[in-house]
């Protein structure tokens, strides 16, 4: 396997989903509230650990974009729940810093006057650990 592949695996397991099952209808990414705030759509986020490109999906803005709010996972008719794979692939990205978490001073940097608080609490709430 190689380091795509294994990547992909390791995202199915987290998220515990099963990509294969979207059908590419568009309805996670018509519900989203960040929609136009991303780079990848939610659906596409499917199509990206389907297709092995990793590594793409892992520097694309839209992961941290993601207000985590699942809007998406009800929205799914096919019970793929693509907010759960953004999800997953954050916690590769903070898994593979080992433990490097952004420092206080990196913060204010980060921070856009539009940024729902929403966000802020349920990142403090994942990764406060």
């Amino acid at each position: 396997m190689n380091k795509n592949a294994d990547a992909a695996a390791k995202i199915k397991d987290i998220s515990g989903t099963n990509p294969l099952k979207c059908m590419k209808c568009g309805k996670c990414s018509a519900t989203c509230p960040s929609f136009n705030e991303m780079d990848i759509k939610p659906h596409q986020f499917v199509s990206y650990v389907v297709n092995e490109n990793i590594e793409e999906l892992v520097h694309s803005k839209s992961l941290w974009k993601c207000l985590s709010c699942f809007a998406c996972v009800e929205r799914c008719p096919r019970d793929v729940k693509p907010g759960k794979i953004i999800d997953a692939a954050r916690q590769l990205v903070i898994r593979q810093r080992e433990g490097d978490y952004l420092s206080p001073d990196e913060i204010p940097d980060l921070l856009d006057k539009d940024l729902p608080q929403q966000l802020l609490v349920s990142a403090f709430r994942r990764y406060r650990r």
